[in-house]
């Protein structure tokens, strides 16, 4: 009996701060991971949700782009990377570019979400050239490039400081920066998982100087392999401390880890459980970002309907052709109709809301 009073007592203290707009410890998100009582966890992410959001669950039409998959990183849970000359490497020259985005491309596209290999066969200029043959063609998309980890490398193949690499990104017409290359930031994780990319400290340093040159950018956390939950919750206090100070970043991705093939069997996915409770502590835990996306490439369509009640207020949107996590497993389609995720949205009785890549409202259904 008094275990269960002692369980309660605890919830209740949690419930309180959150009632009272506290900021939680990572203490607290550590009994909210260890706690059966997981509908209370969703109920109070679901509360701090509808707070901020109401019942509006936002979704973009997006085309996804991967320019190139050769990469000099060794990160032990990727399956998109090729080396120089190995089987199906690629790299996209401009007219390639134009034709992927030709065959795929319809009228409601309002963003290109590109993100590639460190690939250093090619120079900076490469990069920029990317962005501004989009920019050209298709001027009124916005373009979102490079992640936090891509800009570290580019910095070191350019000769440039992490500043000057997105000035020139800039310049050639970047509008924001994805949310990649965090993994989870902790240095343990790193050297075991990611050990060629970008540290802890300079992923956060290019999210910080991109907020300093007025760009929004997003933030992810790659969790489901050898990190503790506490390096978790680490992950998210260092988001929520560098929000605090730039109040850069628009939304929260947790994404589950997609095993090497299709055929590993669930023993090496994340469960529903570690899914749904995720994105709810990450909701209770990150109190500075207004949304948290449930990634329906990672964990499939029917858990992200029931993410909305667990303190998700995105699902991401159309990708047309998603690469990177179906190159190491992912289960599901790697693209979705406009049709589709509204009736995703309406059947969890959220209102559907189309958006651009910075929440202005395009469109309610």
């Amino acid at each position: 009996m008094a275990n269960i009073l002692t369980l309660d007592t605890r919830m209740e203290a949690i419930a309180e701060k959150v009632n009272h707009g506290e900021r939680l410890s990572i203490e607290d998100g550590l009994y909210l991971y260890e706690t059966n009582d997981l509908l209370s966890v969703a109920s109070l992410a679901n509360e701090v949700n509808t707070r901020k959001n109401g019942d509006n669950v936002y979704f973009i039409e997006n085309l996804y782009i991967n320019p190139t998959n050769v990469c000099e990183a060794t990160c032990s849970f990727c399956g998109f990377k090729r080396k120089p000359g190995e089987e199906g490497a690629y790299t996209m020259n401009d007219e390639q570019l134009l034709s992927y985005v030709e065959k795929r491309w319809n009228d409601n596209i309002r963003e290109f979400h590109i993100v590639g290999g460190h690939n250093h066969e090619v120079p900076f200029d490469y990069y920029l050239d990317t962005i501004r043959t989009l920019k050209k063609h298709y001027p009124q998309v916005t373009v979102k490039a490079y992640t936090g980890a891509e800009i570290e490398f580019f910095s070191r193949i350019a000769g440039l400081s992490m500043k000057e690499v997105l000035e020139e990104l800039i310049k050639a017409g970047l509008d924001t920066m994805p949310g990649g290359g965090a993994e989870i930031l902790t240095e343990r994780y790193r050297l075991k998982m990611s050990p060629d990319k970008a540290s802890t400290d300079q992923w956060l340093e290019a999210h910080e100087i991109a907020h300093g040159l007025g760009l929004k950018t997003h933030a992810t956390m790659l969790y489901g392999s050898i990190e503790t939950k506490e390096e978790r919750l680490i992950h998210m206090d260092r988001l929520r401390q560098l929000q605090d100070s730039t109040n850069g970043f628009m939304v929260f991705i947790p994404l589950a880890m997609q095993p090497r093939t299709q055929s590993m069997g669930l023993i090496r996915r994340t469960s529903a459980f570690d899914d749904m409770r995720t994105i709810a502590i990450s909701r209770l835990m990150l109190d500075n970002f207004d949304h948290i996306k449930a990634y329906w490439i990672n964990i499939g369509v029917q858990l992200t309907q029931m993410a909305l009640t667990f303190g998700s207020s995105d699902i991401h949107g159309t990708l047309i052709e998603e690469r990177i996590s179906h190159a190491v497993g992912a289960l599901t389609s790697s693209g979705i109709t406009r049709k589709e995720l509204v009736h995703l949205i309406k059947t969890a009785n959220k209102v559907p809301v189309e958006r651009d890549t910075f929440y202005n409202i395009i469109q309610k259904y």
